[in-house]
């Protein structure tokens, strides 16, 4: 714990309360965390397949052009499921294995939006939805033109 140098020093009885906090704060279960984290995310793979294989034998197209519509039923399910209230329920079992994919995606979007809704939709809802989004799609862009950019000039 860093302290600011301006800052007293902690007394005997904060550095004792200090320890006294860190002795019962409970230990988080990484092996059960990462096992459930594992878990999880191969059950939206599973399910992100079964709508690429429905798109695929539905609209026979390819497995390449089926992603495209599984992958926004993903995120639409993620949506439904933060508009719902259940998302967040869902994700203390499941941890990264939920929050990582698109899944995670739709959940920062619903929820930024519905945490500002009160303010209205231009200024809530509209100008808040993307709030943390936001950044992983300008970096997204950003990253992909870069590498875009050094595969035409050194591989073709």
């Amino acid at each position: 714990m860093s302290r600011d140098p301006k800052k007293k020093p902690l007394t005997v009885d904060q550095k004792r309360y200090s320890e006294l906090v860190n002795e019962l704060v409970p230990k988080p279960l990484y092996l059960r965390n990462a096992i459930m984290a594992f878990v999880f995310g191969g059950v939206v793979c599973i399910i992100g397949q079964f709508f690429t294989d429905l798109y695929k034998i539905s609209f026979k197209l390819s497995s390449t052009e089926a992603g495209n519509p599984a992958v926004a039923t993903m995120i639409f399910l993620g949506a439904l499921l933060t508009g719902l209230g259940l998302f967040d329920k869902i994700a203390r079992y499941g941890g990264a294995g939920l929050s990582v994919p698109v899944t995670g995606f739709a959940n920062s979007v619903v929820a930024s939006a519905l945490e500002f809704k009160r303010e209205g939709l231009v200024f809530g809802v509209g100008s808040k939805m993307f709030m943390l989004a936001g950044s992983v799609i300008t970096f997204g862009v950003v990253t992909a033109f870069v590498i875009g950019l050094i595969y035409a000039i050194f591989i073709l």
